[in-house]
């Protein structure tokens, strides 16, 4: 089923985004570079449609290197953008944020134009250890799981760079599936929004695809993976891990944690979940799905008005005693 997550502090985080974004100079959008298109707030673009944008594809060193350099070219190719990428936790690349937050607003500079810049991202892309490794110091908490900062941080980087760190927000609503699961597989989805094994078997059919060998060169079957369905390529992997009940039965809850663990850690190897051209195909599918759904909202709402609208004049008609 559709994965959703917007929990109530989210709403705070796009009112606070929306008052501070008056101030900012440029956007700097962290994203996942697994899944660019998936991890690309489209409320973040709405509300940030005038100001210079810079993409930055975080966790570079997880990612198919050949996919990534597409989706880059494809960020490349918007206005008023620029994309990057890189592994948050190295300090050299990580300056190439501020070199970049230069060159989309070049007439920010001193003390008197300081340059004022809002970092924002899905949960758990990375942005509180880009801060620490800008910063050189612990200034933002971070950890391995979805929804840790919660409060809006104001961090002096120099004494004419500010930066501005907001909590991981997603969207209302995730109109393509696939988005959904993506997410949900990176860690950017809190774990009681969405089933382990419905999402490890939606990741596992897509890496059956595209990255067969890294699969069977990580899980080393006994039984070539061509050869095995979906759900089958689960339980062989939980039977290879050792994760068994009482009987000998394979525990799939658990064989869907160690997919998505060997996932977030690149256990598996450098894997990408989306290329630029497989997301479009998503979102016009999900676009699409949504219209038609909005049309019958629409007929439907319609049809209820046409109703009371009948009974009022029925009503209206009807002889008094």
């Amino acid at each position: 089923m559709p994965i959703q997550w917007f929990p109530g502090h989210m709403h705070v985080t796009k009112k606070a985004i929306a008052e501070r974004l008056a101030l900012i100079d440029v956007v700097i959008e962290l994203l996942d570079a697994r899944l660019p298109g998936s991890s690309a707030n489209p409320m973040l673009q709405a509300l940030s449609a005038r100001k210079p944008r810079l993409k930055v594809l975080n966790k570079q060193d997880l990612a198919d290197p050949t996919v990534t350099a597409r989706w880059l070219a494809h960020y490349n190719a918007q206005p008023d953008t620029q994309a990057i990428s890189l592994d948050a936790g190295e300090r050299a690349p990580a300056q190439q944020i501020v070199r970049a937050c230069y060159a989309l607003a070049p007439t920010r500079v001193g003390m008197a134009k300081p340059m004022r810049v809002m970092i924002c991202g899905v949960p758990n892309v990375g942005k509180s250890t880009l801060i620490n490794t800008l910063k050189g110091k612990r200034q933002a908490k971070a950890a391995d799981e979805a929804g840790v900062t919660r409060d809006e941080q104001r961090i002096v980087l120099a004494d004419d760079f500010y930066l501005w760190d907001t909590p991981g927000m997603l969207w209302p609503r995730i109109i393509v599936d696939q988005s959904g699961y993506n997410l949900a597989a990176s860690g950017a989805v809190g774990r009681n929004a969405y089933d382990e094994e419905e999402v490890a078997l939606e990741l596992l059919a897509y890496l059956r695809k595209h990255y067969a060998a890294l699969l069977e060169g990580r899980f080393q079957l006994k039984t070539p993976i061509a050869e095995l369905s979906d759900d089958e390529l689960l339980e062989a992997i939980g039977r290879r891990r050792g994760a068994l009940l009482p009987g000998g039965r394979v525990n799939l809850q658990k064989a869907a944690e160690i997919v998505l663990t060997e996932l977030r850690s690149g256990g598996i190897g450098r894997i990408s979940l989306e290329t630029p051209e497989e997301y479009a195909q998503w979102l016009a599918e999900g676009n699409a799905r949504e219209a038609e759904r909005n049309a019958r909202r629409a007929a439907e709402q319609a049809e209820r008005k046409a109703r009371r609208s009948g009974k009022r004049a029925s009503d209206a008609g009807d002889p008094q005693d």
